[in-house]
C-alpha cells in the first residue's frame, strides 16, 4: 500500500492526525522531524543553531528519500519539506499527499498553547509570529496545494481525513 504524506504548516495537526490515521488504517506512523533528530543525535533547535537551516533542509530531503515507497506508512512531514529540494515532486511520485490547510491565525494560537518552544523558525515570544507565518503560508502554498487532497479548517479531525482518503485507501 502507498505511503500517505501529510503536509502543512507546523502545528497544523500532521502528527496528531497522522498517529490517529495510522491506528485506523493499521499503518505505521513516522514523523520526519523525529527521524532527523534520531539520525543527527540532537534536537532540531540544536541542528539549526550548530549546523544551520540549509543543513537541516538537506537532512529533511535525505530522510524523505530514505522512506521506502509502498511501506504502509503515514508520514508527518516537517512544515518546510514540500518547499525545498523538489521534495513535493518526490512525495507525489511516491505516495498519496494530504495538505492540512490551517489558517496562520490558528497556527499562532496553537503555538502559543504548546508547552515547549521546539520550533526553531517559530518562537512563542516572536512579536512578528503571525506575520512570519502568513508569509510562510504564502510562500509555501504553491507547493502545499499540489497535494492530492486538501483538508481545510481550524478543527480538522480523523473522520474528515478518512473521508477524504476513502477513495484511495480501504477504510
Amino acid at each position: 500500500m502507498k505511503n500517505i504524506f501529510l503536509v502543512g504548516l507546523p502545528s497544523s495537526g500532521k502528527t496528531t492526525l497522522g498517529k490517529q490515521l495510522a491506528r485506523q488504517l493499521r499503518y505505521r506512523f513516522v514523523d520526519t522531524d523525529v527521524l532527523i533528530v534520531k539520525e543527527e543525535g540532537m534536537s532540531i533547535n540544536a541542528i539549526f543553531a550548530q549546523k544551520g537551516e540549509p543543513y537541516f533542509r538537506e537532512a529533511e530531503a535525505r530522510i524523505l528519500r530514505a522512506i521506502r515507497p509502498d511501506s504502509k506508512l503515514i508520514v508527518a512531514t516537517g512544515g518546510g519539506v514540500p518547499y525545498f529540494h523538489d521534495n513535493m515532486a518526490y512525495i507525489k511520485e511516491n505516495g498519496i499527499s494530504v495538505f492540512l490547510d490551517v489558517a496562520p491565525e490558528e497556527i499562532v494560537d496553537r503555538i502559543q498553547r504548546h508547552s515547549s518552544n521546539d520550533r526553531p523558525t517559530y518562537q512563542k515570544q516572536d512579536t512578528q509570529l503571525l506575520e512570519n507565518l502568513q508569509q510562510r503560508y504564502r510562500d509555501r502554498f504553491p507547493f502545499y496545494s499540489q497535494a492530492d487532497f486538501t483538508l481545510k479548517g481550524e478543527s480538522l479531525n480523523i473522520r474528515q481525513l478518512l473521508n477524504v482518503l476513502q477513495e484511495v485507501v480501504t477504510v
